[in-house]
């Protein structure tokens, strides 16, 4: 069916930020005496607000990670993206087509604001891109797999939720769109089929996405 507004995940889905993040991300935990391979990084925290990556850490080793990691990890994760991010190959020409045909669209992400911005402006989507279509776990408090936050930017976008298609690549994300009683599109670039089993349907190549949502 037409939507009547589609949100996007962020990561791995409008910016190339996955393997950056996650190498970083692995890398760091390990410095501070927790193992993490890249693959478990993927496995364990793709899609996840910060607060989860504090919450599973504290539950699985009984000690919390220091007051100044999330600072520390953005400070080099940020550095990374602007020497090495891309956006999604294809993604340009999906808004480019979503704004021709005036549907309405917004990102909806377990990042940051600031880390959105960075990415953003780093690949040029910012043209796409304004405040008003910019909606990050911060300003719900729970992040995926809850479904608080594409809810919240349904309702500030003023479409129902029925009227919703959400564009992951993420398990959690699957949930949370799944959760909010929205269609899902499941992105499989770097996420096998399977740990996207939930999604209303599954797509390997962006440009294939416009198809679908007609």
């Amino acid at each position: 069916m037409r939507y009547d507004l589609v949100l996007f995940d962020n990561d791995g889905v409008l910016v190339d930020s996955e393997p950056l993040s996650n190498r970083h991300l692995a890398a760091y935990l390990t410095e501070l005496g927790h193992p993490t391979s890249y693959e478990d990084s993927l496995r364990d925290y793709m899609g996840s607000a910060m607060h989860r990556i504090h919450d599973l850490v504290l539950e699985r080793t009984g000690n919390r990670l220091p007051e100044d990691f999330d600072d520390v990890f953005h400070a080099r994760v940020f550095a990374a993206f602007r020497r090495e991010l891309k956006p999604v190959a294809g993604v340009a020409d999906v808004l480019a087509k979503l704004a021709a045909d005036g549907t309405p669209y917004c990102v909806a992400s377990s990042g940051s604001h600031q880390r959105i911005r960075v990415g953003h402006e780093t690949t040029g989507l910012d043209r796409w891109f304004d405040d008003s279509r910019i909606f990050s776990a911060e300003d719900v408090g729970r992040g995926k797999p809850a479904p608080d936050l594409f809810l919240h930017a349904a309702e500030r976008m003023g479409v129902a939720p029925a009227r919703c298609a959400v564009v992951e690549d993420s398990p959690l994300g699957v949930q949370a769109a799944r959760a909010a009683g929205m269609d899902v599109y499941g992105f499989t670039a770097m996420t096998p089929a399977d740990r996207l089993a939930g999604a209303t349907r599954l797509f390997a190549d962006m440009g294939e996405l416009t198809d679908l949502l007609v």
